[in-house]
């Protein structure tokens, strides 16, 4: 039997060899934390401390600004500074809650007075929502609306996304090693919630000992199973795995609950854990720093607020000025325009590169190849998207299926004319999904 796949995707250099076997190490930040009230996706949080405000470590400072929303948590205890704009991770200027280290970190005591098998399926789900724990893989959709689908008795598989096929980041990886008990027990509050469900730990076939490692921890788990992926990008996209997992096919217009199952990353999981079973807010995430432009990449224990700058001096700081500073993969990350930003609930990981090798490619005219057909995950037709996004052609854009785009990237990678495919048709799939919410 092959290893479980989709159609489509790409192999790039993973990059993963500078940091895959750096321990966790934990940094301690000195300067003062930034919790931009957007973390997710939904409405932003709303502020509940004010200017001159003392505050403990995992003490709210903001609650959800609706359903479709997550609180937020001091990481550190100290005085509120100030209530301000602040440029967030994407360069965007919001709306921000900045506290001042006293470096003490003196913390509130935690309530977790119920084992799991006492606590109702209600205050399982609120307690997940309460500690603000959002998609930390990326996409930021608040966990708690996740985990309440409209038929919960339908949904017949939870998977962990374990695939981290992002070229670099290896957060998730050092996770699954280190954290491997944590995970299985985040699996394990979520699969109390859904009866009918099976827990899938869906993880690529080139982290061999992550494999060993889960498979030894679920094996008296009758509800858990360990399957293995074959290593390719992007494996670890929601439509792409529950494929590979399930051979269930979903669209743009579908929700993976549609398909009988809910997604969660590993970061995720563990959070969940922390927020259950030991009655701890989302505070901090693992991150990877890396690239040929970082001293001594690895991946390290960050608390949220914590200043990109200072996440970076504790890899060493750059041995050359970077021409690309990215947040999150190569892939699907995005270009830093600042370091002078927080960590935030999202920020998987910071790579630095001493050349910008796609700013200094240039573009030429489609040679009609079909190379991007041949890769694409979602089975469309890039080169042909991509020229009626820069026409502006919505009506052709959705006719060929435009929003079925996971934005991926692949056919961007392996374009010989150096198209920049993907932000063309990302630009537009926004413009379309913008004009399809007015309606």
């Amino acid at each position: 039997m092959g290893l479980l796949t989709f159609k489509g995707g790409i192999h790039p250099n993973d990059g993963k060899s500078l940091a895959k076997d750096q321990l966790i190490k934990e940094v301690i930040p000195t300067g003062k934390m930034i919790y931009p009230l957007s973390q997710h996706i939904g409405a932003p949080a709303t502020a509940i401390v004010a200017k001159g405000d003392a505050v403990l470590k995992g003490q709210k400072i903001a609650e959800a600004g609706g359903f479709v929303s997550a609180p937020i948590y001091s990481s550190v205890s100290g005085k509120v500074l100030a209530l301000e704009k602040h440029l967030n991770p994407t360069g965007n200027s919001v709306d921000c809650i900045v506290i001042e280290n006293d470096g003490e970190y003196n913390e509130v005591e935690y309530s977790c007075s119920k084992a799991l098998g006492e606590l109702s399926k209600e205050e399982i789900l609120n307690k997940i929502g309460e500690a603000g724990i959002v998609g930390m893989g990326g996409a930021g959709f608040p966990t708690r609306v996740k985990l309440s689908p409209k038929e919960p008795d339908k949904i017949e598989y939870i998977i962990a996304n374990c695939a981290e096929c992002e070229p670099y980041i290896t957060a998730d990886y050092r996770r699954m090693l280190e954290n491997t008990e944590e995970l299985v027990s985040g699996m394990r509050v979520v699969l109390s919630l859904f009866e009918n469900a099976k827990g899938i730990f869906g993880v690529e076939d080139n982290k061999k000992d992550c494999i060993e490692k889960l498979q030894e921890a679920v094996k008296d788990e009758p509800r858990m199973e360990v399957r293995i992926l074959q290593t390719k990008y992007p494996q670890g996209a929601e439509r792409q795995l529950i494929y590979a997992l399930t051979k269930r096919a979903i669209n743009s217009s579908m929700l993976p609950a549609d398909a009988g199952c809910i997604v969660d990353n590993v970061e995720t999981l563990v959070g969940i854990h922390n927020a259950v079973i030991n009655g701890k807010p989302l505070m901090e995430r693992i991150v990877t720093v890396s690239g040929d432009a970082v001293v001594r990449p690895g991946n390290f224990k960050v608390l949220l607020g914590t200043n990109h700058q200072e996440v970076i001096e504790a890899a060493g700081g750059f041995n050359c000025s970077p021409e690309k500073v990215i947040s999150g993969g190569p892939m699907m990350g995005f270009a830093m325009i600042s370091l002078d930003t927080p960590i935030t609930k999202t920020s998987s990981s910071i790579l630095a590169f001493e050349k910008d090798v796609v700013a200094a490619s240039s573009e030429s005219a489609c040679i009609n190849c079909g190379r991007c057909v041949e890769v694409c995950p979602s089975r469309i037709i890039p080169s042909r998207l991509a020229d009626f996004a820069q026409r502006f052609n919505e009506e052709a854009f959705l006719k060929w299926n435009g929003l079925e785009c996971v934005e991926c990237g692949s056919c961007s990678y392996v374009c010989p004319a150096k198209r920049q495919l993907k932000q063309s048709i990302g630009a537009m799939r926004k413009i379309a999904l913008a004009n399809k919410r007015k309606k």
